[in-house]
């Protein structure tokens, strides 16, 4: 998956499907591979899973990150910097990734720029977790892609099947979840990009598009 990434990859999804724990392992996978990666966090409202918690890390290991001005405060404003803008020359050789929040609002920040990020090859990938609540069922997975597409005026081209029940995942809880994440990419008309699944896992199924993961993010319980 890494060796076809476009410039630009946006990663969406709804609350809980585990599209920032994606978003950061996209970066961090290009970044061993040579590349010069940008992280933006368009999570510019919600305060908690959000990739400019990891800025620290990602910042040492190479990764350059781009956030809302008040992320990590007090302040919960959903500014973002100028030095967004610089994220569009196509030819600095950078990888971008677009980590956009789970609701109206990251979808209506990503709009600001769906000019400019449509002037060159882009990839959105809908991130869904059969296992979340208001995204357990295809159809309820497909209406919040729409109503994401129509409000940050960019088409989703990928399915990211992130379908999983944290630290309890079993094999056998990703192989059920297979077909859900294929219908749901049949019902939005784009290819499953990626089966996304925990790298300790990864290694026993035999499944196509399989993308292993590190955990990065975890709920407040877990850590």
């Amino acid at each position: 998956m890494i060796d076809s990434m476009k410039r630009i990859t946006i990663v969406t999804g709804h609350y809980g499907s585990g599209k920032t724990n994606f978003a950061v392992n996209l970066a961090v996978d290009l970044c061993r591979k040579g590349k010069s990666v940008v992280l933006v966090d368009l999570d510019i409202v919600n305060p908690y899973f959000r990739s400019a918690d990891f800025k620290e890390q990602l910042t040492e290991m190479g990764i350059e990150m781009i956030c809302p001005v008040y992320a990590n405060t007090n302040l919960d404003i959903p500014a973002l910097g100028a030095d967004i803008y610089s994220v569009f020359n196509k030819d600095d050789g950078r990888y971008i990734i677009f980590d956009v929040g789970g609701d109206d609002a990251g979808a209506a920040a990503l709009g600001r720029y769906s000019h400019l990020i449509q002037q060159e090859e882009f990839d959105m990938l809908y991130v869904v977790n059969c296992y979340r609540y208001l995204t357990r069922h295809p159809q309820e997975a497909l209406e919040i892609l729409r109503e994401i597409e129509t409000t940050a005026r960019i088409p989703v081209t990928g399915i990211v099947n992130n379908s999983n029940l944290g630290s309890q995942t079993t094999i056998q809880d990703i192989t059920n979840a297979m077909e859900y994440g294929a219908e749901v990419a049949a019902l939005a008309g784009v290819p499953i990009t990626a089966n996304a699944v925990r790298r300790d896992l990864a290694a026993s199924l035999t499944e196509k598009l399989v993308y292993p993961v590190d955990i990065y993010v975890l709920p407040p319980w877990e850590k």
